[in-house]
């Protein structure tokens, strides 16, 4: 009876030792979701710094913009990785969510790519330069302009600006506003164009090697537009939080996104 007993004990001790490690080892694991390009990508570096320390980092990639936010609403993954504050604030007001920004990261710069002029130099008066036609691109394209002396926007014009906001323009450029998706196809048209990074990327140019200027670092523009790591609130201080915050603002991940795409992804840290 006691041999029984004492087996007992013995089972019951090795089944709580187990399952405190599994527990443990839950706890020294993070779960983020992801867009596939760059963000998955930079993850991956993330992760490999994370595992020094003792975590576990878990990808999962995901093509839309609606279920990433939602599974760290609802608590199925600690974080996730692919949009900009201006999405997140206007996610969370549609859909009464709970979700902050505890990092900026990195952004994909906007970029001005010769048309029939090969330099801004080269500009005569009347040209034409497209740019986006919808709001906070239209935005980005124009500050972008102002910021290599091609035109001067109304004060505190910012993120709202529109064309209707241009006080200097001395070689009376017609700025043509038209769907950010058509713009690279028509440069041959124009002598300049104003191009998003996506869209760039998908027309074969990068920022970083085929644009005559893109955005300064500490533009508006480029910290309005950082991608950002998103929890959700009450989570941002967690330890979690904290070491994929780290991680994810490491020298490896700068050097790494310096190294790999060229410009067209910029860290903002």
């Amino acid at each position: 009876m006691k041999k029984t007993i004492a087996i007992a004990l013995t089972v019951v001790l090795c089944l709580g030792l187990l399952a405190g490690c599994g527990s443990k080892t839950g706890e020294k694991t993070i779960t983020v979701a992801a867009s596939p390009t760059p963000h998955a990508e930079i993850l991956k570096v993330a992760k490999d710094v994370l595992a020094k320390d003792g975590w576990d980092l878990k990808i999962t990639e995901y093509s839309d913009y609606v279920v990433p936010n939602n599974v760290v609403e609802d608590g199925e993954m600690d974080a996730n990785y692919f949009q900009h504050v201006p999405y997140l604030e206007t996610f969370n007001a549609e859909n009464n969510t709970h979700l902050v920004s505890v990092a900026m990261v990195h952004y994909e710069p906007f970029g001005i790519y010769p048309g029939t002029k090969s330099a801004i130099a080269d500009l005569t008066e009347g040209d034409k330069i497209a740019i986006p036609n919808d709001g906070s691109n239209r935005a980005r394209a124009l500050l972008l302009l102002q910021q290599e002396g091609i035109i001067g926007l109304k004060e505190g014009a910012g993120m709202e600006a529109t064309v209707l906001d241009i006080t200097e323009n001395p070689l009376n450029l017609n700025v043509v506003e038209m769907e950010a998706a058509q713009i690279a196809g028509v440069r041959d048209s124009v002598a300049l164009a104003v191009i998003n990074g996506n869209y760039a990327l998908n027309a074969g140019l990068n920022a970083g090697t085929d644009a005559l200027a893109v955005e300064d670092a500490q533009s508006i523009s480029a910290t309005t537009y950082a991608n950002v790591l998103v929890v959700k609130e009450g989570n941002e201080n967690s330890e979690k939080t904290q070491a994929l915050k780290k991680a994810l603002l490491s020298d490896e991940v700068r050097d790494y996104i310096n190294n790999t795409y060229s410009g067209a992804v910029v860290p903002i840290f």
